[in-house]
């Protein structure tokens, strides 16, 4: 029997991760952020005195990291680092530029590649990121692109951060964005982009049950095929 997987694409701070985590519930689907682990390399990075765009040094870095993606009783992903949850620490804005210079690396996208295709070819998944649905699983069920303003998603990634006591200004998280956007629109190795065959959906006026209820209504479609 095959797998239906939802991917979902689209820049930071688009809601592309709580609104799948909350979508995949519902339909009790796995959840993949595939940001986290993206960011978890990024944190490897960091910890280990790299530079995030010395290509030859993360190369090198790759075949030592011991990366698990576990799941609690409410479905939500955690990252482990060698052992260690660090789930939060890889939330922070110095952390979202490592992970957006090393995913420029083709090397470190193949590195992760299969890791993310075998769940899909396993379970009934949504799976989020920059290059879902145009690379990781070109043939997925239902591709959709979220979107919105930069300066409505600094705005909600901002508040985020806030709430989880981290000290950040608004300009901060903007200013990291737009380096984010273009550096992630810009790069040679699977750069983001909406699929051909993707939904584009633009959350800059909804709010996030609206948003929510708009990739359910997508899925209900498209199980009705």
């Amino acid at each position: 029997m095959s797998t239906f997987s939802v991917a979902i694409d689209g820049p930071s701070g688009a809601g592309k991760s709580t609104i799948a985590r909350a979508v995949a519930s519902e339909f009790s689907f796995l959840y993949v952020d595939t940001g986290a682990i993206y960011r978890t390399v990024g944190l490897a990075v960091r910890r280990a005195g790299v530079g995030s765009r010395d290509a030859e040094a993360v190369r090198a870095l790759l075949p030592e990291l011991k990366i698990d993606l576990r799941y609690g009783e409410d479905g939500a992903q955690r990252m482990f680092l060698a052992g260690e949850d660090v789930s939060d620490e890889i939330r922070t804005p110095e952390i979202s530029i490592y992970a957006s210079d090393v995913s420029a690396f083709a090397f470190v996208r193949e590195y992760l590649m299969e890791m993310q295709r075998s769940l899909a070819r396993t379970y009934d998944v949504i799976m989020d990121g920059r290059d879902i649905g145009t690379v990781v699983l070109p043939d997925a069920t239902l591709k959709i692109f979220l979107t919105a303003s930069a300066e409505a998603r600094a705005e909600r990634r901002w508040k985020e951060l806030l709430e989880k006591g981290q000290t950040v200004t608004f300009e901060e998280v903007l200013r990291d964005m737009e380096y984010r956007d273009r550096n992630d629109s810009s790069r040679e190795a699977a750069p983001l982009k909406a699929a051909e065959d993707a939904i584009v959906v633009d959350t800059t006026e909804l709010n996030f049950e609206e948003s929510c209820e708009k990739v359910k209504e997508l899925i209900r479609e498209r199980m009705k095929k």
